[in-house]
Order: C-alpha cells, then sequence, then structure tokens
C-alpha cells in the first residue's frame, strides 16, 4: 500500500522537483499538495502549484489548498527566478473556492488518522498555524519531515539561519515544542545533494511531460547558482524530503533537543541542537546526520524514468 504524504510546498525549482517525484512514485499517494509563501508569494505559490498539477496530472489528484497570506522580508527569486519556476510562465487555470492549507492539512489528517506523513518543503507558517487550529493534531499525524535548518554548517540566509527557518522563526519554534518529533533534515545534509549541469540537463525518458517540465525550470538554477554561489551545478535540496520518505534508511539520524533563535541581528532563525553528552532537556527532533547519495541518486533516475 503507498504511503500517504502531504507535502507543504513554496516551488522553487527544487521543490518542484522533489514535488515532481513525489507524484511519480507509485509507492507514495500525494493526498494534499499546500503551497505555502517561501520561495515566491502566496498568490504565486499557489499558481506553481496547481502549474505543477497540471503538468503532471497525476492518475490521482491531490487535494490542493491556497496559500496563507503570509508576507516575508525576503524571497527565493534570485535563485529560482521570476515566478520561482525559472522564469519560465506555465499556462495554468487555478480552481476556485480553494481552502486555506492550514484548513486542509488538518482535514487530511484526521481522515486518514496516523496514516499521513506531512513533508514541509518551505517555512513552517502552515504547519504552526494548522497546531493552532486543531492541537490535537500531533496525535493524528504519522511522522513528519521538515528541510530547514543548519547545524555545523553556515546558514544561507544569514550567519547561523537557514532559508526556511529564518522565514518565520517564530513559526519554527512552535513547531519544534508540539511533541511532532520531526525529522528535520538542515544545510549540514541536502548541501550534500549537488548535481552537475548534465545530470539535470540530460534526465532519463525525455519524452515524459514531467522529464520536459524539469529541463525547462533548471537552466536558470543552474546559472544562477555559478553567479551567486561559484557552484557548477544545482542543489536539489528539497528533493530529500521526498527521499526521506521513500527511500527507507536513506537519511541517517540521531534524536536531539532543537529550538529556534526569534530575536538576535546576527542570530534570528538559527536552530539550536542541544547536542551536549549531558544536555538535560529530553530530544524532541530526529536531525539528519547523513544520506546515501547514491541511493538518492538511483531513486530519481528510476522515478523520472517511469514518469508521466
Amino acid at each position: 500500500m503507498p504511503r500517504k504524504v502531504l507535502i507543504v510546498a513554496d516551488p522553487g525549482i527544487d521543490t518542484a522537483f522533489a514535488i515532481a517525484l513525489a507524484l511519480n512514485d507509485p509507492n507514495l499517494e500525494v493526498v494534499g499538495l499546500l503551497p505555502t509563501a517561501g520561495n515566491v508569494s502566496a498568490e504565486q505559490a499557489t499558481a506553481n502549484v496547481h502549474t505543477l498539477i497540471d503538468v503532471v496530472d497525476p492518475p490521482k489528484w491531490p487535494k490542493l489548498a491556497s496559500a496563507l497570506p503570509a508576507r516575508y522580508d525576503t524571497d527565493g527569486l534570485a535563485l529560482h527566478g521570476p515566478g520561482g519556476l525559472g522564469g519560465v510562465s506555465f499556462p495554468s487555470a487555478t480552481r476556485h473556492t480553494l481552502h486555506p492549507a492550514d484548513k486542509v492539512l488538518c482535514e487530511l489528517a484526521h481522515e486518514n488518522p496516523r496514516q499521513v506523513t506531512v513533508v514541509n518543503l518551505g517555512p513552517l507558517t502552515t504547519l504552526a498555524t494548522a497546531l493552532d487550529r486543531d492541537p490535537t493534531l500531533p496525535a493524528v499525524l504519522d511522522q513528519t519531515v521538515v528541510i530547514g535548518g543548519c547545524w555545523r554548517e553556515a546558514g544561507n540566509a544569514g550567519p547561523v539561519s537557514e532559508f526556511h527557518i529564518h522565514l518565520d522563526p517564530d513559526a519554527a519554534k512552535r513547531v519544534f515544542a508540539a511533541e511532532l518529533n520531526p525529522l528535520l533534515i538542515t544545510l549540514d545534509v541536502t548541501r550534500k545533494l549537488i548535481f552537475s549541469p548534465s545530470d539535470l540537463l540530460e534526465l532519463p525518458n525525455p519524452d515524459s511531460r514531467t522529464c520536459q517540465f524539469l529541463r525547462q525550470i533548471v537552466p536558470f538554477g543552474i546559472r544562477a547558482s555559478s553567479n551567486l554561489y561559484g557552484i557548477e551545478g544545482f542543489h536539489l535540496k528539497d528533493v530529500l524530503g521526498t527521499v526521506a520518505v521513500a527511500v527507507a534508511g536513506c537519511v541517517s539520524s540521531e534524536p536531539h533537543y532543537v529550538d529556534v533563535e526569534t530575536r538576535g541581528d546576527l542570530t534570528r532563525g538559527m536552530t539550536v541542537i542541544d547536542s551536549r553528552a549531558g544536555a538535560t532537556a529530553a530530544p524532541n527532533t530526529r536531525v539528519a546526520t547523513g544520506v546515501a547519495v547514491a541511493e538518492v541518486r538511483a531513486y530519481i533516475e528510476r522515478t523520472l524514468k517511469a514518469a508521466h
């Protein structure tokens, strides 16, 4: 039986890649695809989610929603391009009368008690708001995966802060305090997943809708990574959210207590991971420590080869 996943996302290039993999994996059932502001505005995130569904056209469509009207201090357009999908415009019709993402998240969790894994690929605003709406949510969710934070690596939004957490540190603080025991995949691990230009432009099954779409959006990310960071290639960070659910044991982790710094000119958004031997606070998070990169590559190749 496929594993039920509910993806919260702010599509972005690597986010779109992660969603495309999940929608094409027969061992995953994406029951909900919920947009959130982050890389792009709330309105654009809602439109991008619809674009992904229209392009991939999975056999079973997930439930959609509208992004919460959050406004952040920054966005990811320098890396992901105008509109978030590599600066490419895609025809898409946004459905009307969409419910807000936090409401849909709660509904899907209760419709599938102890069966749904939430995969959070953006800031934690939507998940935190859902927890405010329904404090029983931790009891009805199966697992939670969060792409965000940094530990021993430098940040990408500040000296010690990662982009997703930095956008809404208050929400992240509430999520880590909510007894979800999430798997947190930080920059220390996601930065290991870098793909060369040839990897990204020579995808298997070039006649599939999915691969054609991905080949259209990745060139901007390749150029931006070179210009912004001096990297030849592109980090598919958010793909690890899908892989962590799809490939058992691919991401290793260890339990730690995690909190978030919500103030400070230099430390706002810092994920504070207490790894002291004598730490007194009980672990509340499984912090990723490594990833089997070869297995990830094999999963991507296998999934895209059979893509729609």
